[in-house]
């Protein structure tokens, strides 16, 4: 794990906590591109009422306005939980360069979990990918959370 990476994850970690007091799963992103965060985002399914809002899907759409594109090249998605489907599907699209992720979901988790849609070679885009970088922290919060839920 480089310096670099941890220090992305931990700005996904803040934000994540956000979610966590609006009372969302706590999961958060930031994309960033040439040393800058460019786009950056929360889970938010709930108080947004769409069940699109992911923290990664936020963070890709603030991204891809402030870039006045829907192509996002040379950036890196930092999220700190491994990403569904959707998401993945998202990132591949906007041609993300690099996926950072935290902890692993071992339920739904398409990058390494249940599946390897990241790298998967029916795609005309695959997304170099690094896993685990505070993993123990990411997946720490995410833990609590949902114990203090049940």
């Amino acid at each position: 794990m480089s310096e670099a990476d941890a220090h992305w994850m931990r700005q996904a970690l803040l934000l994540a906590r956000q979610a966590e007091q609006a009372g969302e799963v706590p999961v958060g992103a930031v994309l960033v591109r040439a040393g800058e965060i460019v786009g950056q985002g929360y889970n938010c399914p709930i108080s947004s009422k769409d069940p699109t809002a992911h923290a990664e899907i936020v963070a890709l759409r603030a991204a891809a306005r402030a870039a006045d594109n829907y192509r996002l090249p040379l950036s890196t998605l930092y999220v700190t939980l491994e990403p569904c489907t959707m998401c993945v599907g998202a990132l591949i699209h906007a041609r993300v360069e690099r996926l950072v992720f935290g902890a692993l979901e071992p339920r739904a988790g398409a990058v390494v979990s249940q599946q390897q849609l990241a790298t998967h070679p029916a795609y005309n885009h695959q997304l170099q990918v690094q896993g685990g970088v505070l993993e123990d922290e990411c997946a720490t919060l995410l833990r609590e959370f949902f114990r203090r839920r049940r």
